[in-house]
């Protein structure tokens, strides 16, 4: 059997995502636009050449936006949620946009080098992000994870065996679709950021 892969999917949009505000462990619920993109995807991966993914192990965020996108693009019955896939905990800065925290503390902060006071470390998200790499690697499955902006980011950079903070330049929308699989027996990017589903002129069965 091919190497696993991990089949990242981000939960999908929130009032909070829209307007730009970090949200790390507040539960905001999906807009029904939101809700509306999870069930787009689905339909997208219930058809050829994803056939509802069979044999794959599904796992989400405890969170209601991703898990809620779980559910309504049809993997909830299969799904088990895990804490490791929570989003990252931006401590005094939840709630606010990044415009918002550089108006307060000064300078040109940016999450993924300056991080956020009170919240998780860059280095805590790091582990997290290769604890989530090992269990993907451990058994011969791919695994479909529905999570969060931020940590799917984070996700993408360590198994690249890239620093966390390189996850600046893995921009991912909401519902957007990536494969993190092989190329030449290394780690790879497969698929990025694939909103496809989303273009009501695309045919669902790419």
């Amino acid at each position: 059997m091919a190497a696993p892969r991990i089949l990242l999917v981000r939960h999908g949009e929130t009032e909070w995502s829209r307007s730009g505000r970090h949200t790390g462990r507040t539960d905001v619920p999906l807009l029904d636009e939101g809700r509306r993109m999870a069930e787009r995807l689905g339909a997208r991966l219930h058809r050829a050449p994803w056939n509802g993914l069979p044999g794959v192990e599904v796992r989400t965020s405890p969170l209601a936006r991703a898990r809620d996108t779980c559910e309504l693009a049809g993997f909830g019955d299969r799904a088990t949620e895990w804490d490791a896939l929570r989003e990252w905990d931006y401590g005094a800065y939840e709630g606010m946009t990044s415009p918002e925290i550089r108006a307060q503390v000064g300078g040109d902060w940016q999450v993924w080098r300056d991080g956020a006071r009170d919240g998780e470390s860059l280095t805590d998200l790091s582990r997290r992000a290769d604890e989530i790499v090992a269990w993907a690697r451990s058994a011969d499955r791919d695994v479909l994870v529905f999570a969060h902006g931020h940590l799917l980011r984070a996700l993408g950079a360590r198994w690249l065996g890239e620093p966390v903070g390189h996850g600046a330049r893995l921009v991912l929308d909401p519902v957007g679709l990536s494969v993190l699989g092989w190329a030449y027996d290394a780690p790879a990017l497969s698929r990025w950021n694939d909103t496809g589903h989303l273009d009501e002129n695309m045919s669902l069965d790419r």
